[in-house]
């Protein structure tokens, strides 16, 4: 199969890692892919590196009348089978051509965005529910999960606390939505646990702020944008998802490869990956309280969390493991293309 798979997205985000996982995967498994991304050195390079040849392109706004037909030169000299637009900006930006055109979707995207596409996807059942829901016809709208790195085994990273304080885990860009200052409230409530926050973001000053007002910048702490992510996971207790909007949350599935227990709040993502009890604990959204108390009742039941963990793992090589997810992928490429 000739698959070319182009991504407008940002620098960092989790889309755009499973975007460049995704595509390394596809090619060790023996399809021929063409990387479209917006111009990014860094990200070119972790491509080149997996032996594939992105072409970089501009990805700018609405007056941006160049970034389209340079796609279109691009996918006519590579002559794809289908192409994969990942989320708005490369949906907008994709050419119609002899090819299949698929919207690879992570939310509640504008879908005029991706009125030219032939096929949609999105990552969870409530991204493809609400898909269906706005219109676009069911038997083209398609469920593929992602998938992340078995994680299990790393050596622990080394951590800015005490040596056997418990450790609650935090990734993810310091963004509103994301919720750390949720977080931030409950170790509040939680004398003697350690927060630690592997991210970088626009809130990141007003977050260390937070933490010194609530008396508990001793307990936080900011590591910054960090890519060891398996050997943080082995060196904490449990993981820690305070989002108010996620609609997957990769860092959920990695703690599940890394077993690891996940105490997350109710946002779409996570109540779409956490069976509440069995494979993790869910809590209300925006409710210090509620995750604090989420958090101490993990940390108070290792063998209620155990079983947890072993639950979650088994859910992560089922669903959410590389073979699987590549594997559902080959398989829809090869039927749309057929199509």
């Amino acid at each position: 199969m000739r698959v070319a798979q182009i991504m407008a997205g940002a620098r960092e985000g989790g889309a755009e890692l499973f975007y460049e996982r995704l595509c390394a995967a596809l090619a060790r498994a023996g399809d021929t892919v063409l990387p479209v991304i917006r111009r990014d050195a860094a990200r070119a390079a972790r491509l080149r590196a997996a032996g594939l040849q992105p072409t970089q392109l501009g990805f700018g706004g609405r007056a941006d009348v160049w970034t389209r037909w340079r796609a279109a030169r691009a996918l006519r000299g590579f002559g794809p089978r289908v192409a994969v637009a990942w989320m708005g900006r490369a949906a907008r930006h994709a050419p119609r051509g002899p090819w299949v055109l698929v919207g690879r979707l992570g939310g509640q995207y504008d879908l005029r965005q991706f009125a030219r596409c032939d096929h949609l996807v999105g990552n969870t059942q409530p991204v493809v529910d609400w898909i269906v829901a706005q219109g676009f016809p069911p038997a083209r709208v398609h469920l593929l999960p992602n998938f992340v790195p078995d994680m299990g085994g790393a050596v622990p990273a080394p951590l800015p606390t005490p040596a056997g304080a418990p450790v609650v885990l935090a990734m993810g860009r310091l963004h509103r939505n994301k919720g750390f200052d949720v977080l931030i409230a409950a170790i509040g409530r939680l004398p003697g646990v350690h927060a630690v926050i592997a991210g970088e973001g626009p809130e990141r000053v007003a977050l260390q702020r937070l933490a010194s007002h609530a008396g508990v910048a001793d307990r936080v702490h900011f590591l910054g944008w960090r890519s060891d992510t398996a050997s943080l996971l082995a060196a904490c207790n449990l993981l820690v998802c305070s989002s108010r909007h996620e609609p997957l949350g990769n860092v959920i599935l990695e703690a599940f490869s890394a077993r690891r227990p996940v105490v997350a709040s109710m946002a779409d993502g996570p109540r779409a990956l956490i069976d509440s009890g069995r494979t993790g604990v869910l809590v209300a959204g925006e409710n210090a309280i509620a995750l604090a108390a989420g958090i101490e009742g993990v940390l108070a039941r290792p063998a209620q969390a155990a079983a947890m963990v072993q639950a979650a793992r088994q859910r992560f090589e089922q669903d959410h493991a590389e073979t699987a997810v590549v594997a559902r992928w080959r398989d829809f490429l090869a039927r749309v293309e057929r199509a």
